[in-house]
């Protein structure tokens, strides 16, 4: 077995909140352990408010975590060498429309990370490069003077793709990067991300909480819930034998476009709410809505255990 190119060991992120005359602390991740092989994506999903956003950038250090450690290409990343990394480790954020800065054209908002990490040596090889990677992402070289008001939401995203390209990263966190999107541009933007995959090699860390698109892109699913990993699988064991409860009552409410299969399916409803990650339960974290809950769930919390070819599940009971 090669090396994975991303290890994730027990990551904490825990934020101080203020509570009345209480300092509380928020744990937004917390003991998180997964792995990212070269040139494969793991997919991440989860409701709302779980920590998935909070993972990824953690993981780039626009966090400073509170514990654990993140390893890339078996180097442990520091806050030393994190600027030298950067050029191998990006980001697609979630938002096309405030992450791109509304006073630069493409050219300029693509060319940054080029002029941060002296990659070019004249104007001539600078604006080479920068129409290279619009038109991998299938944006025109006319568009490269023009500001990013001036683009629809897909076209936004494909600029920040190629501004995450720009430096030739060997991996890139995808934090959502097609909620804000209609479906037929997510469509192509999932093409997009899949074809550049092949043609350069890069890894992928694809957060969502849309499991249809994660099962279509990912080849390993995790499963989070507010702050941890309850199961890793590969994307299509996940889907046909989920193990956990949470990930077996995600999948029910996933939409089949076939009236039969749908009549004959079972929702897994949950009852009760969300725990507030101020207060979290003792013990597991979704026992206060597991149907299946012990005296023991509300003891101990479950670590990630094999059941059998890479498939992970944090539970007692299943």
């Amino acid at each position: 077995m090669s090396t994975p190119l991303v290890e994730v060991k027990n990551l904490k992120m825990y934020f101080p909140v203020r509570s009345g005359f209480k300092n509380l602390l928020l744990k937004a991740v917390d003991d998180v352990s997964f792995d990212v092989g070269r040139g494969e994506t793991l997919g991440l999903v989860g409701e709302s408010g779980c920590g998935k956003t909070t993972v990824g950038r953690t993981l780039l250090r626009l966090y400073e975590p509170t514990a654990g450690e993140v390893r890339f290409d078996g180097e442990l990343v520091t806050d030393k060498n994190i600027t030298a990394m950067r050029k191998q480790m990006q980001m697609v954020f979630q938002d096309p429309y405030s992450s791109l800065d509304p006073r630069m054209t493409v050219e300029d908002i693509i060319g940054e990370p080029l002029d941060v990490h002296h990659l070019c040596s004249n104007r001539k090889e600078r604006r080479e490069k920068i129409l290279d990677l619009m038109s991998y992402v299938g944006l025109n070289a006319e568009h490269a003077r023009r500001y990013a008001h001036e683009f629809s939401g897909g076209q936004r995203q494909r600029i920040g793709i190629a501004r995450a390209l720009a430096v030739d990263p060997k991996f890139i966190v995808c934090d959502e990067p097609v909620s804000a999107l209609d479906v037929s541009i997510q469509a192509q933007v999932i093409n997009m991300f899949e074809q550049l995959q092949e043609k350069l090699g890069v890894a992928y860390l694809f957060i969502a909480h849309d499991l249809l698109v994660v099962h279509h892109i990912s080849r390993r699913i995790a499963v989070m819930y507010l702050g941890r990993i309850v199961e890793i699988a590969d994307a299509d064991e996940l889907n046909e034998h989920p193990i956990h409860p949470y990930t077996e009552s995600l999948l029910s409410a996933v939409p089949i476009p076939d009236p039969d299969i749908t009549r004959a399916r079972k929702r897994i409803l949950l009852e009760g709410d969300v725990p507030s990650p101020l207060h979290m339960p003792t013990g597991c974290p979704f026992r206060t809505r597991c149907r299946f809950a012990t005296e023991q769930c509300a003891q101990e919390c479950p670590g990630l255990t094999d059941r059998g070819g890479g498939h992970f599940v944090a539970c007692w009971n299943r």
